[in-house]
């Protein structure tokens, strides 16, 4: 599963001041967003899938944005002007003109998925539903919200300050209910027998 990750070493001291923010950008600027975000000594994560295409003579497999319109980027706030005047990018999402920064269980969770090597989608996002843990497989410990879609059981992880959600298959016998949830007795019910 093809993921474009690019790091870069960061101080101890300035790994304190810094968070991972959303950076919005304009369409089809994500890639190019990415590397000069990583030029420019940014750390920068750029989630990429695979979907296959259907051209008018061929179908060919290509690698797209998870969430189309953004590039995740680890800085400290008070230093990212040199963000801001890359092409292609247009702001840092926040509420107004204020960076907000991204919960780093919600970046890790999406780093997981794409690591995993199973088949992630984006998905709508959801707010409401049963949250579970998985508790066996490739993403043992990541924690998200259950679905259906097409028969299969699917685990939905948000990243909350862009209302956007992947998807992604998992075996049944891997979710757990979390301990924080008050889920219907029916609803663990069915996980299990269906």
């Amino acid at each position: 599963m093809p993921d474009q990750l690019t790091a870069v070493p960061a101080a101890s001291d300035e790994t304190s001041r810094t968070a991972w923010y959303a950076l919005h950008v304009k369409s089809k600027c994500e890639r190019v967003v990415a590397e000069a975000a990583t030029y420019k000594g940014y750390e920068s994560y750029l989630p990429l899938y695979r979907s296959r295409r259907r051209w008018s003579d061929r179908y060919q497999d290509v690698d797209l944005p998870l969430f189309p319109g953004y590039v995740f980027s680890r800085f400290n706030v008070e230093e990212r002007l040199p963000l801001l005047i890359i092409p292609g990018v247009v702001q840092v999402v926040g509420l107004g003109k204020i960076p907000l920064p991204i919960e780093k269980s919600e970046i890790e969770a999406v780093r997981r998925l794409v690591a995993s090597g199973l088949s992630v989608q984006p998905w709508p996002f959801l707010s409401v539903g049963h949250r579970v843990r998985l508790e066996e497989g490739p993403l043992r410990g990541v924690s998200g919200i259950v679905t259906a879609f097409k028969g299969a059981l699917q685990l939905v992880v948000s990243v909350t300050m862009l209302q956007r959600s992947v998807a992604v298959a998992v075996d049944r016998r891997w979710v757990r209910p979390e301990a924080r949830n008050t889920v219907p007795v029916r609803f663990v019910e069915h996980c299990q027998t269906a």
